[in-house]
């Protein structure tokens, strides 16, 4: 028989123009700072950032069961899914049953997203041999843009930390070579100039204080010039594993885009900690992470 030809602009898929997307990251310590709980502040502080960042993509670490399902609940109520019915997707790292975790619930990575998901795509990271099981979480958009969000959360093991970051990694290349556009965003435990790190930062971003880059991508606040420049501000309190090139405490969450997805200018800032949780506490031990980027 015959070929039939079809006309160019049927038979190829039409590419998707530029678009924005915000991104809104946050390790919210659900457990050793929160102990689970759905009602002393951080849930409705989130839901509320979120909300008034106006984020596409929210990403979660360290969080409990029932405080993604609080906050299923909240950001429905405040309208901010498209599809209140197909906005979020969890995944544990530590199954329900432990009393000494959750209260007894499972613990793990979240992404919501304001716009519908297709179905998550669930992926154990190397065993490091403790307790928690790392995952990366990833969904992919359903308007036909062929965007994916992800999330993951790396071990502080070292040499099960490059192993994480090296699947994790492979994994972003999987989805370019599929023709998508992932972005990123999570607890990464490394900075931006470990040399962990050389194989995800493009060669094009080359700073005192980040050097040797080999990869891709572009982490959101490495081009800031009022903030340690090629390094970003910082995320996590506490003493970090090495002093940062610019002083004080260390960035370890992060939100990558590779370099050749970027169709404009892209920004990120790390927000103060909040101290509204209950009784004034701080409602992490990290600060949130928020982004924008157009990607083609």
């Amino acid at each position: 028989m015959a070929a039939v030809l079809l006309p160019a602009t049927a038979a190829q898929a039409e590419t998707p123009a530029p678009r924005s997307y915000t991104v809104w990251q946050w390790n919210v310590a659900g457990n050793t700072i929160h102990d689970g709980s759905t009602t002393d502040g951080m849930v409705t502080q989130a839901a509320a950032s979120v909300v008034s960042r106006s984020a596409d993509f929210a990403a979660f670490n360290e969080l409990c069961q029932g405080q993604y399902s609080a906050l299923v609940d909240e950001l429905r109520a405040k309208g901010w899914p498209q599809d209140a019915q197909n906005f979020a997707r969890f995944e544990p790292s530590r199954q329900a049953g432990d009393p000494a975790v959750c209260k007894g619930e499972a613990f793990g990575n979240a992404l919501f997203s304001k716009r519908p998901l297709g179905g998550a795509a669930r992926f154990a990271l190397p065993d490091d041999g403790s307790a928690e099981k790392r995952n990366l979480l990833c969904a992919p958009l359903t308007d036909g843009t062929a965007t994916r969000f992800c999330t993951t959360h790396i071990t502080t093991s070292q040499s099960f930390n490059v192993a994480q970051l090296e699947f994790v990694r492979q994994k972003l290349e999987d989805y370019h070579a599929a023709g998508e556009t992932a972005l990123i965003a999570g607890d990464f435990n490394a900075q931006p100039n470990y040399g962990r790190l050389n194989s995800y930062y493009a060669a094009s971003l080359d700073t005192p204080n980040n050097r040797n880059n080999t990869g891709q991508y572009r982490e959101l606040d490495d081009d800031d010039a009022g903030n340690c420049p090629g390094y970003g501000e910082w995320t996590a309190e506490g003493t970090p594993g090495t002093t940062p090139p610019c002083g004080g405490y260390a960035k370890i969450d992060h939100i990558f885009v590779r370099e050749s997805a970027l169709a404009g200018p892209y920004s990120a800032d790390s927000l103060a900690i909040s101290t509204s949780c209950t009784g004034g506490a701080a409602c992490s031990d990290h600060r949130i992470l928020v982004g924008t980027v157009t990607v083609k």
